[in-house]
């Protein structure tokens, strides 16, 4: 039987919203958003309806069946069960999170309340306009309507309903309960309104929204993805290249996460192929389906989900070969990329830097393809094209207006280097006296890439040069990693030198944590192995959250830890443990474990964790700056000179007692008060 809950009293008096029928003066404020109601329990359906009670609402999940409400609650209930059992929630609220949710399958009941209506049925449109003229008739007059389409005009299904400037895009990515993007997509009618209360929920379901400004088929991620695959099937198709060319090329040298032939079965080639018929119906000739894709999809070989696609599933899966790649599949499919890339920027869909977040989130690229085009050199994408364009005659080898432009600026960043002087891996900022720095890479575990490293050091410069600050706090976006170690997708070494480069380059960076003249406090939660748990050590101080998991596993891959984890380590821990740690690779150490080694000085509850990292981080940064700084400087001295530390410990001491702090400190413990250090 389905579970009927009783919705949660104590709401707004609708009377205080309700309007005269037609009246569209007043659209639904995000702070008055309380209940949301999910049309349809299905993989995306159930998992949009957990994600809205995890953040606190009251939810109607909808369907047309008992059965399929049932099973939706069903996988819902699996999922937060699965959450507190991995420390991430408590079990008081996974319940709570099941209490807020109502199955229901009668329409009135599930929309008649609703704030938020967020529609997630099977991608048709006759399917889709059908459940709006229905969720009309039930729906309160200020209710917004959002549809998780992922390549249907929002335009024209806002169109057959009453309200078209309160209905919008919001696309979640498949599973909603772990990835982080949400489209959010204008139509034509869309008012600011509108997109500015759905892009507040997203937030509010812990999401980062990206917004779409024109309705577009395919948005920003599928616009780029669904070319690529098809492009992917038209090199095997006309013999240029196999599919195993193909895909190592696209994850091993281009570093994508998986090969295109790969995503395409995970995906599911009915899908792909759905979502480019639509394009081609819209977009024109340049979107033409390859025939190879169209004839997987009517052999029903279409990937993973029938164990046949083009691997075979049942007998071993997708298995890329490392050392297959060709730089001419690599410019091809790249070019192709960018090409997309400047349609939608010239067509003001999105702007590169957002294209490029979007990709990130929702495609797992270590880089976004303006990144990557802007790296490789637009003019050779441009002359990829070109060549492509006269041999074949293929309209989608057509250089787009906007690829032109960008290669006639030098580069879709106007060829400037952003390296150090913009962050786009990880957020930094300032909180009161606290250094504040996220790595910024949820999607991809946190791990770290050139790029990363490269903020982290521009962040510390920023610290450094802002007498406020006085501690650091580092930590990793979302709640399943602080970081899972180096991607080495993003710079694979091509050489020994090359290799010996990226080690020092790490080095550099996280010894930087060291020599800042102020506390380092890591926060670590989650996955924090090689790489990651090298920049951990590198900090003063780590704290972590029950259930996250440390290690250094480069053994397991015949490598060893190349950011000075073969030296910090054995100084926080001692060389037996640091040696037990690195020989055996084993990538599960317990939070428990490692505070009983030292390297962790507190282990706390899910519940605790975010305040006490803060208080901490705090903590330290109303401590005396000088002492603080000098503090440092002779403790990393003296670790393999014990003479030289002693000797910078000593005049450090005497400089002290020439400052003001020291005379705060002792007048501040004779008053019996918090002493106020100025840093003079």
């Amino acid at each position: 039987m389905v579970r009927n809950r009783k919705l949660v009293v104590g709401f707004l008096p609708r009377e205080t919203l309700k309007r005269v029928p037609g009246d569209r003066s007043h659209v639904m404020d995000f702070e008055d958003v309380e209940t949301i109601t999910v049309l349809g329990a299905g993989n995306m359906g159930h998992g949009i309806a957990e994600v809205a009670a995890l953040a606190g609402y009251d939810v109607c999940m909808r369907d047309i069946k008992e059965e399929f409400v049932q099973d939706g609650y069903d996988q819902i209930e699996w999922s937060v069960g699965k959450l507190a059992e991995n420390g991430q929630i408590s079990e008081g609220e996974a319940e709570e999170t099941l209490e807020r949710i109502t199955p229901l399958v009668d329409f009135e009941a599930a929309a008649e309340d609703a704030d938020v209506v967020i529609e997630a049925v099977p991608e048709r449109m006759d399917v889709k306009k059908d459940v709006y003229r229905e969720l009309v008739e039930y729906a309160p007059d200020e209710a917004i309507f959002a549809t998780n389409t992922s390549s249907l005009s929002v335009t024209e299904l806002s169109e057959v309903t009453d309200r078209p400037e309160q209905f919008c895009g919001m696309h979640f990515f498949n599973p909603p309960v772990r990835m982080a993007l949400v489209e959010v997509i204008s139509g034509e009618h869309t008012s600011e309104a509108t997109l500015d209360t759905v892009e507040q929920l997203a937030e509010a379901f812990e999401k980062s929204p990206v917004r779409v400004r024109k309705d577009s088929p395919g948005f920003i991620v599928n616009r780029v993805l669904v070319p690529l695959m098809n492009e992917a099937c038209w090199l095997v198709h006309d013999d240029v290249a196999t599919v195993a060319e193909v895909d190592s090329t696209a994850s091993f040298d281009m570093g994508l996460p998986m090969g295109a032939f790969e995503l395409g079965d995970q995906v599911g080639h009915d899908v792909t192929l759905h979502v480019l018929e639509y394009m081609h119906e819209v977009l024109g000739e340049a979107y033409e389906p390859c025939p190879l894709l169209e004839s997987k999809v009517e052999a029903d070989d279409l990937g993973k989900k029938t164990g046949q696609g083009f691997y075979d599933y049942e007998n071993g899966g997708a298995e890329v070969p490392s050392d297959a790649g060709r730089a001419d599949v690599a410019d091809r499919l790249l070019a192709v990329m960018a090409n997309e890339v400047g349609k939608l920027v010239g067509d003001d869909v999105a702007p590169v830097s957002d294209i490029d977040e979007a990709m990130g989130l929702g495609g797992g690229f270590p880089e976004g393809p303006g990144r990557m085009a802007d790296e490789r050199g637009l003019a050779d994408l441009v002359e990829t094209l070109e060549e492509l364009d006269e041999e074949t005659g293929a309209a989608r080898y057509a250089v787009s207006d906007g690829l032109e432009a960008a290669a006639e600026a030098g580069g879709f960043y106007g060829g400037e280097d952003e390296a150090t002087t913009s962050y786009e891996q990880v957020v930094v900022e300032v909180d009161g006296r606290v250094g504040h720095v996220q790595l910024d890479r949820p999607q991809r575990m946190n791990t770290i890439t050139p790029r990363m490293l490269d903020e982290l050091d521009a962040a510390l410069d920023e610290f450094a040069d802002d007498d406020e600050v006085r501690a650091v706090l580092l930590e990793g976006a979302g709640d399943r990693a602080f970081s899972a170690g180096f991607d080495a997708a993003s710079a694979a070494p091509e050489d020994a030198l090359d290799a010996t480069e990226v080690s020092r380059h790490g080095q550099r960076v996280l010894g930087r944590l060291e020599e800042v003249g102020m506390p380092v406090l890591a926060a670590v939660d989650g996955y924090c192995l090689g790489g990651g748990m090298e920049l951990a050590t590198a900090a003063d101080m780590r704290i972590a959250q029950e259930g996250a998991q440390f290690g250094q596993p480069e053994h397991n891959l015949g490598l060893m830890p190349g950011w000075g984890g073969t030296q910090r380590l054995k100084h926080v821990v001692g060389e037996g443990r640091a040696k037990e740690i690195i020989f055996t690779a084993r990538n599960d150490y317990d939070p428990e474990t490692m505070a009983d080694y030292g390297f962790v000085s507190e282990v706390l509850s899910p519940e605790a964790f975010d305040d006490r990292k803060w208080e901490l981080a705090r903590d330290l940064a109303a401590g005396p700056p000088i002492a603080q700084k000098l503090t440092k400087r002779a403790m990393l001295a003296g670790r393999d000179d014990t003479e030289a530390g002693l000797e910078l410990e000593a005049s450090g001491f005497g400089h002290l007692f020439n400052t003001d702090d020291v005379w705060e400190g002792l007048a501040a413990f004779q008053q019996d008060r918090d002493p106020e250090f100025e840093g003079k």
